[in-house]
């Protein structure tokens, strides 16, 4: 039986340019089903350098550095706004893995901005949060929450230094009350202050001062009592 010869299939041009792709890292568009767009540089079939994504059902877009499919370097991330149209940024910063990581700024849709250090997509390291009563804090971030060392401004320029765990005011610290004219030196278990001592501090610049003038303290050894103190907060800790 004679043996029959079929041309050879020659692959469609998208396969070419596809090939070529991988390859030289040329920038193409692609339209995923659901209608989600990326214009960019491609990898062995990934994203892979510098690209832009669309995703279509929410409008938000990512501009910037891809590896193997994933955000990874530096890019911007913006919104439409459901009113305007207009496009608002939404975080500018480093990405490792498809999530935040790195040096980085945060746009919240109250108005509040972080700007600093983040790990596996949550604050973590340095970083400062503008809130929207108009306080600051700046210091030590851990998962998402200031903890370490950090100062916390309020609007009326009171202001907390020291230590802090799950976001909220612990160990040893110093709170200015700089509206009265007075400081408060000690220990904060859980947002509360446990002990300390209270001084004037600038009573006569501040701009209401408490009626009378902290008297001075009669104990003989009043930095022995708050060392006594920071060691059973130790203990407790342990």
């Amino acid at each position: 039986m004679p043996v029959v010869k079929y041309p050879r299939a020659v692959d469609p041009l998208w396969h070419e340019w596809d090939e070529k792709a991988q390859k030289c890292g040329l920038r193409h568009t692609i339209y995923a089903v659901n209608g989600d767009q990326y214009t960019g540089e491609w990898l062995d079939n990934l994203k892979h350098g510098k690209g832009t994504q669309i995703w279509k059902r929410t409008g938000a877009i990512y501009s910037g550095d891809w590896k193997f499919g994933k955000r990874d370097g530096y890019g911007s991330y913006s919104i439409p706004d459901p009113v305007t149209k207009e496009y608002k940024k939404v975080y500018t910063g480093w990405w490792k893995n498809d999530k935040k990581c790195g040096y980085g700024t945060l746009f919240y849709p109250s108005g509040e901005c972080y700007e600093g250090e983040w790990s596996s997509g949550l604050r973590s390291g340095w970083g400062r949060m503008c809130y929207r009563d108009g306080s600051v804090y700046e210091g030590q971030w851990l998962a998402g929450q200031p903890g370490g060392q950090g100062m916390l401004c309020l609007s009326n320029d009171n202001r907390y230094e020291g230590g802090w765990k799950d976001g909220k005011k612990h160990g040893p610290g110093r709170f200015f009350y700089l509206d009265k004219g007075q400081l408060l030196e000690g220990i904060w278990v859980a947002d509360i202050p446990k002990c300390g001592i209270m001084i004037d501090f600038g009573r006569d610049e501040a701009p209401a001062p408490t009626q009378y003038p902290i008297p001075k303290i009669e104990l003989a050894d009043p930095d022995a009592v708050l060392a006594e103190a920071q060691a059973m907060f130790d203990d407790s800790q342990n």
